[in-house]
């Protein structure tokens, strides 16, 4: 009686629940997962990085431009920054200089190298896809794992209320003495066993809702609800429409994995260009700009003409100065200020410059034979991918077929089982059948529909992956 009591108040409890929350459909559910998923975000990472190693090669073929200055204060046996003249005083200097230079020749290889970062670039946006695509296919399946312990839920609770009025029409027979105690303690096992499955298939529910909420990166303790659509409304392509080498043909053109391999296979071949290009010489123009500044450094701030004898000579006894033709100048020194001395020391300078790889312990052609062999990889992994896409389709087909071979299966066992426990109950209800025979059919029943939702799930969510790969998304409506 305690069981049946604690089977009522379930009951009860179940129908009490309810929550004033969003209900998530698939599709909301993908996206969700797709904006916060953390793989997906790590992989958004890494394709932003190679977004700016691309616009940094990019900016690598424009000429180069540098601002430098310096001041120091200089002692002893010293040249002069102004005058280049050897000086032994002590004094404060201070230098500026404007470089700039460009590569005219050996550009080959920077373009290589912008093609290549390009092409790593649509790579990485392309991995983006991919670890999207496994989300999403990671999600529909979680979500259709919810939908599948639902329906379990509704079928053991089902299962549960039979058994209760089974119960309470088996106990007024008891206790009118037409039927023995035996039967009604058959019963209390019977919806014992009934409730702990119900138990069961909820606690199922609440675990795979954990699960989804993980892949969509969700707190575990936050409301969450799922929408429900019938199974059977559930849209599935014909399979004659889903031949696995049809498939095949379209999954290569379309899927991530696919394009990022043959972005991967481009960049690769632009960088072996890059690396070859690196092993011829460069040709570089540069020029400069610069001045100089001494505090010491003086400059005539005047000059003054004058006329003074420079010596004597006498004439017929009588003494007479020497001038010379010319005046003399006095010259008056000041310090030079600042300003001046970098206008009066600026200086330019123009050149050409060449680089030639001659030696350098192979590691130039280490990189170009490194870069053949990492083509080769590449080559050798989208062989891989591409085996391995046929062989999952091709899997997904076959095990699509088998999973339909068995919903048709499944489906006739529901039909005979209920058949059967339709005549049993009659049976029982006339005498002519014990609990146990009956609770061996109506455990038969439960049975062949726990495995007909089961196979019905298994053969939807196949034919989703199969309808995935042909490119028609993931829609259950």
């Amino acid at each position: 009686m305690r069981i049946t009591i604690f089977v009522v108040a379930i009951l009860l409890g179940l129908g009490t629940q309810s929550f004033a929350q969003q209900t998530w459909n698939l599709q909301t559910c993908i996206e969700y997962a797709m904006a916060n998923n953390i793989s997906v975000k790590l992989s958004d990472v890494q394709a932003k990085i190679s977004g700016l190693t691309y616009q940094q090669s990019k900016q690598s073929q424009y000429p180069t431009l540098g601002f430098s200055g310096n001041t120091s204060l200089n002692s002893g046996s010293n040249q002069d920054p102004t005058t280049f003249s050897r000086i032994t005083q002590t004094y404060i200097s201070a230098g500026l200089q404007l470089q700039s230079s460009a590569d005219i020749f050996n550009f080959y290889s920077k373009r290589n190298t912008i093609a290549s970062n390009q092409w790593e670039l649509m790579a990485a946006k392309a991995n983006v896809d991919k670890v999207k695509n496994d989300i999403a296919l990671t999600v529909a399946n979680a979500y259709l794992q919810i939908l599948l312990a639902k329906e379990q839920e509704n079928i053991t609770l089902v299962q549960v209320q039979q058994t209760l009025a089974q119960l309470g029409n088996t106990r007024k027979l008891v206790d009118a003495g037409a039927l023995p105690e035996l039967n009604a303690s058959q019963l209390e096992a019977q919806l014992s066993t009934d409730s702990s499955n119900f138990i069961t298939a909820k606690g199922n529910v609440s675990l795979s809702l954990l699960t989804l909420k993980s892949l969509m990166n969700i707190d575990a303790a936050a409301p969450f609800e799922v929408d429900t659509p019938p199974v059977e409304l559930i849209p599935v392509e014909p399979i004659a429409d889903l031949q696995p080498e049809y498939v095949y043909n379209v999954a290569l053109k379309s899927q991530p994995l696919q394009l990022y391999n043959d972005y991967r296979i481009k960049a690769g071949q632009k960088n072996i260009a890059a690396a070859r290009g690196s092993m011829y010489p460069t040709f570089s123009l540069f020029g400069s700009l610069g001045s100089n500044y001494n505090n010491k450094a003086t400059s005539v701030t005047s000059a003054t003409p004058f006329i003074a004898p420079f010596g004597t000579v006498t004439v017929n006894n009588q003494p007479l100065e020497v001038y010379p033709i010319e005046p003399f100048t006095k010259y008056t020194y000041g310090k030079r200020n600042f300003t001046d001395q970098l206008s009066d020391n600026f200086r330019q300078s123009i050149g050409l410059s060449v680089s030639v790889p001659i030696f350098n312990g192979g590691s130039l052609r280490t990189m170009y034979e490194r870069s053949k062999l990492n083509l080769g990889g590449l080559q050798l992994q989208k062989q891989q991918d591409d085996q391995k896409l046929k062989q999952d389709i091709y899997q997904a087909y076959t095990a699509a077929l088998t999973a339909l071979e068995k919903f048709n299966a499944s489906k006739k066992s529901v039909d005979a089982n209920e058949l059967t426990m339709s005549y049993a109950k009659k049976r029982y209800d006339v005498g002519m059948l014990g609990t146990f025979d009956l609770i061996t059919s109506q455990n038969n029943v439960l049975r062949s529909k726990l495995e007909y939702t089961i196979n019905r799930f298994d053969y939807v969510f196949k034919m989703k992956v199969l309808e995935f790969y042909k490119g028609l998304g993931l829609r259950l409506k």
